[in-house]
């Protein structure tokens, strides 16, 4: 599984994400077992691609629900001083 690209994550909807992390959870799952019974991966490098993945999707996630939730920044009024 290649890693997912961050352009990739964003472009997701908002229902696709907790679906791709079970998915990815339940795979991450699947190496883990196989590496456990000590049997030799076909790609090694899965398991870190795996776990990549899943971190930046609950990071992504995160972060759009922080600016959902996060009030919008308003606009100082501009004052000026005559002398």
């Amino acid at each position: 599984m290649p890693l997912l690209r961050t352009k990739e994550i964003r472009a997701m909807d908002v229902d696709t994400l907790p679906k791709k992390l079970v998915e990815l959870r339940d795979e991450l799952m699947h190496e883990r077992g196989v590496a456990a019974m000590g049997w030799a991966p076909p790609n090694p490098g899965k398991i870190r691609a795996l776990r990549k993945n899943f971190a930046r999707i609950l990071t992504i996630m995160s972060e759009e629900q922080r600016a959902a939730t996060k009030p919008a920044p308003t606009a100082k009024a501009a004052t000026t001083e005559e002398t």
